[in-house]
This record gives C-alpha cells, sequence and structure tokens, in this order.
C-alpha cells in the first residue's frame, strides 16, 4: 500500500496545492501539500497558519521554536501579498485577492486536459524545431514528480516562453544540440510545457520562474520533491552541460543514500521470502520423505506376508509329501508286526490326514512315553515286542505341535 505523500492528487487537490504555494512562496511541494493535509485542504487555515508562523504565533500542529523564527524580508516570492507584520486587514486582503482569482480567474488556470497540453506542445516543438531533441516526458507534471521519486532520478523541467526573444534561439541550438540530448536522456527524466498552456501555466505558478528560457532540476532530497537547481535567461550547450552536471554530481548523494535506504527494506523482505521458502521446502521434503518410508514398510511387510504364505505352502507341500513316503513305507500286517520297530507305530500315525505334525505316543500300564523316534537315550527305537506292548493295548496320540 503507498505511502500518503505518494498517492495521486485529484484535480481539485492539485489546483489548492498551486494556489497554497502561489499565497505562501514555499518551494518544496511536499511541504506545501504535507501542510494542506494537516489543514484539511482547507486553503484558507493553511495560509492562516503559515501567516502566524511567521510571525512568530505557535501552530496548531507544531510547538513553538526555541527561538523566533528568522525570515528574509527581501524574499518577494514569499512576501509578495505578505507585509513585515501582517495585520487582520492585510490577512483579509490576501483572502479578497484569493476570492478574486475565483470571480475573474486567468483562462490558463482552468486545467481541463494537462496530458493534452503536453503533447500539444511537443508537437508544436517538433514541427519548429525537429525530432532531434530530448525525449519529452508524456505525462502531467505531477506524473513526472512520483516517476522520478519512486525511480529515485533527477527530473528537468524545462518552461517555454513563446513570447520570450530568447526561446527560439535557446531550443533550436541549445536544446537539440546532440550533447545536450544525450546528456538528458541517460541521466534524468525531461519534462517540458509552454507557459501558454494551462498546465505549463500550473507549473510556472508553482516554480515562479523570472524569466526565459527558464530550467529547474528536481529531485528527491530529505523525503520531498525539492528544487535543487535554477536555470534562467540564455545558455550555450557547453554552459548547460555543466550546469548540469554540477548540480547532479553536488547532489547525488542524496539519491545514493536513498536507494540503499530502499534497499535494506527489500533485502530483508528477499531474505525473509527465501527463508520462508526454504522453511516450506523442507517441510515437504519431510512429508515427501516419511512419504517414502511408508510406502516402502509397507512394501516390506507385504513381501513379508507373500514370504510367509509361501513358506507356509512349501512346509504344508512337504509334509504332504512326507506323509505319502511314511505309508508307503509301512510293512504289511502279519504277526511280524510285534518284531517291528516303534517307528512303525510312529509312521503309521503320522502318515494319516488327521495326524498332528509333531506328536508323541504314551501307553497306558504303566503310564510311559513310546520312543518311538531315534534321540540320544535310544539312537535306536526298541520294537513293539521290546516296548513290552501286547495285541491289545490302548495309546494315546499327544500333540506337540504347539510347543
Amino acid at each position: 500500500m503507498a505511502a500518503p505523500e505518494e498517492r495521486d492528487l485529484t484535480q481539485e487537490q492539485t489546483e489548492k496545492l498551486l494556489q497554497f504555494q502561489d499565497l505562501t512562496g514555499i518551494e518544496s511541494m511536499d511541504q506545501c501539500r504535507h501542510t494542506l493535509e494537516q489543514h484539511n485542504w482547507n486553503i484558507e487555515a493553511a495560509v492562516q497558519d503559515r501567516l502566524n508562523e511567521q510571525e512568530g504565533v505557535p501552530s496548531v500542529f507544531n510547538p513553538p521554536p526555541s527561538r523566533p523564527l528568522q525570515v528574509n524580508t527581501a524574499d518577494h516570492r514569499i512576501y509578495r501579498y505578505v507585509v513585515s507584520r501582517p495585520q487582520p486587514r492585510a490577512i483579509k486582503e490576501i483572502f479578497r485577492m484569493f476570492a478574486l482569482r475565483f470571480i475573474r480567474p486567468d483562462p490558463r488556470s482552468r486545467v481541463t486536459d494537462p496530458v493534452g497540453d503536453i503533447v500539444s506542445f511537443m508537437h508544436s516543438f517538433e514541427e519548429k524545431y525537429g525530432r532531434a531533441h530530448p525525449v519529452f516526458y508524456q505525462g502531467t507534471y505531477s506524473q513526472a514528480l512520483n516517476d522520478a521519486k519512486r525511480e529515485l532520478r533527477f527530473l528537468l523541467v524545462y518552461l517555454h516562453g513563446d513570447d520570450h526573444q530568447d526561446s527560439d534561439e535557446f531550443c533550436r541550438n541549445t536544446l537539440c544540440a546532440p550533447e545536450v540530448i544525450s546528456l538528458i536522456n541517460t541521466r534524468m527524466l525531461f519534462w517540458a510545457c509552454s507557459t501558454n498552456k494551462p498546465e505549463g501555466y500550473r507549473v510556472s505558478q508553482a516554480l515562479r520562474e523570472n524569466t526565459y528560457p527558464f530550467l529547474a532540476m528536481i529531485m528527491l532530497k530529505d523525503r520531498r520533491m525539492t528544487v535543487v537547481g535554477r536555470l534562467e535567461g540564455l545558455i550555450q550547450p557547453d554552459d548547460l552541460i555543466n550546469q548540469l552536471t554540477f548540480i547532479m554530481d553536488a547532489n547525488q548523494t542524496y539519491l545514493v543514500s536513498e536507494r540503499l535506504e530502499r534497499k535494506e527494506p527489500d533485502q530483508v523482505l528477499r531474505q525473509q521470502q527465501d527463508e520462508a521458502y526454504l522453511a516450506s521446502l523442507r517441510a515437504d521434503q519431510e512429508k515427501e520423505r516419511k512419504k517414502r518410508e511408508e510406502r516402502e514398510r509397507k512394501r516390506r511387510k507385504e513381501e513379508e506376508v507373500q514370504q510367509q504364505k509361501l513358506a507356509e505352502e512349501r512346509r504344508r507341500q512337504n509334509l504332504q509329501e512326507e506323509k505319502e513316503r511314511k505309508l508307503e513305507c509301512l510293512p504289511p500286517e502279519d504277526d511280524s508286526t510285534f518284531s517291528q520297530s516303534l517307528t512303525v507305530i510312529h509312521d503309521f500315525l503320522f502318515s494319516l490326514k488327521e495326524s498332528p505334525e509333531k506328536f508323541q505316543i504314551e501307553a497306558n500300564f504303566p503310564r510311559r512315553v513310546l520312543p518311538c523316534v531315534p534321540s540320544e537315550e535310544w539312537p535306536n527305537p526298541p520294537t513293539l515286542q521290546e516296548a513290552g506292548l501286547s495285541h491289545t493295548e490302548v495309546l494315546f496320540v499327544q500333540d506337540l505341535t504347539d510347543e
């Protein structure tokens, strides 16, 4: 959001600004605007307060100075309408003259098409002096001031007096000289208008030139658009270049300082933006890392489940094949069965479909576990007869699968 002093003025406010400057003689447009804004654009109140300050009466907006304000009574720009000690009658006279200007205004004071005034002057200039000239700023004076302020550039203002005897020679031989054109186009903005045009007349009332040709160098100085150089009268190209260069060199430090002040907040803003971007990037990278880890965890889990399924299928397949082998290897049932190893009983039970995968066989009387499979105690399991089994025997199968 733009600062208040950078907002464009309305047509009415611009008129009041120039009239206030005309009455008070204050050169700084920013100071005039600031004073009018303090008085809510009431010209009478602003002029009265200005006169009070010059008389030593405290302003309603500023504390009284520690010492009486010293003024230059020879400066006719300020005291054009003011006597050394203004009395109420003098103040009334000022407002009477001010009112008369509204009753019988100068025709040029009505600015209806400021840009048209600029374009019209540019066309007439080119018809008379040719197209080889500095680049004209094609906008209003206020727009030129705003652009110079925003871009931190010098603004050279040229007011053309159509009826002045030196205007023609200045435009033809000085302003259109190649070296002058080069300097102006490369180092500053150039705004020009005839004082016979309403827009040029309005600027003339603000700058208060004494003669023509008239040039004013304006720049941002101490946060205000200020006239830092005035050139009046006929001047040769080399002298003009020297004068303009001297003015710019003498005031360049103000622009450099302002650029540095503007650059620091920009650097802080860029740093904050970079830090915010990096923080956002790290957060996104962390989210992506967690997503990858989660995807990898799920993938490993699925692979593990799949491996378990495959292992279980292989185990069951191997178990089934082992049951079938055991069944095929069983001896026929006859009287020689009692001479067979207890392993035969184990293999028979193991081959049954309902048989558990791991089990042991127990006899009832006496209660004992039959050594049906090889072990350290019984590397070669005993026969049925050696185990004391008869033709009729009750055996128990104890499931050991989960142990």
